[in-house]
């Protein structure tokens, strides 16, 4: 899979992010997009070839790796990517919305006329709902796909021996994963990854409310005393 549209959009979201924005953004290409292109993709391989049951059943081994293995996980890890990277997209289309507006604007009414914003990547008004919507959005990804893992693999460990009794399999066989101990690793990586995204957007919204708050405040004061 090709990363580099990813990696650009990021790229260009970067600049209207805040310090936890920048520090999540690093997070996502260093230790998720990097490690799941370099070595999980790797690790995981041909899972249905890497994984071996002690019977010449037909069916049997690929019933029973479907029964243990109903999604791969590097499957889930680039839909994860995706679905938690894309709304940043959103926010690059609001501005792009606002520049080219200003260009109308000023186009209409001449270079020296009153600007509609005075800085189109400032986050004010709908351009801050716009960040702060994408930051839920992507903490609800993030967790929706942690708690699917765990609940589609009942947990994030990878026993050595598995015990398989599905039809057409003629009694209980057993059957084993291909390199237990790295997949474990990777998973728990992953896992812990994407809670420190979901730790880092959640302070960025308290970030972004708390600096909001005492504007509002500070505005209707001064509204006050100017009546």
């Amino acid at each position: 899979m090709n990363w580099a549209f990813l990696q650009s959009l990021l790229s260009g979201v970067n600049k209207y992010s805040t310090a936890f924005g920048r520090v999540w953004l690093s997070i996502v290409f260093l230790f998720r997009v990097m490690v799941f292109v370099v070595a999980a993709e790797n690790v995981w391989g041909n899972e249905q070839k890497d994984f071996t049951c002690n019977t010449a059943q037909p069916g049997c081994h690929n019933v029973c790796y479907d029964h243990f293995f109903p999604v791969s996980h590097v499957r889930l890890w680039a839909l994860q990517l995706i679905f938690v990277t894309c709304p940043s997209l959103l926010v690059v289309m609001h501005v792009a919305y606002r520049d080219e507006r200003e260009r109308k604007h000023t186009l209409k009414y001449g270079e020296g006329c009153q600007k509609i914003y005075m800085n189109t990547g400032k986050k004010r008004g709908g351009l801050w709902w716009t960040y702060v919507l994408t930051l839920v959005f992507k903490m609800a990804v993030d967790a929706a796909f942690v708690y699917l893992i765990y609940h589609i693999y009942e947990g994030y460990d990878f026993p050595s021996l598995i015990k398989c009794e599905q039809k057409p399999c003629p009694n209980k066989v057993d059957c084993f994963i291909a390199r237990p101990t790295e997949k474990r690793i990777f998973t728990i990586f992953m896992v812990v990854t994407s809670l420190a995204c979901i730790l880092l957007s959640f302070f960025e919204i308290l970030y972004l409310v708390g600096k909001r708050c005492p504007m509002q405040k500070f505005l209707s004061q001064y509204q006050i005393i100017s009546v």
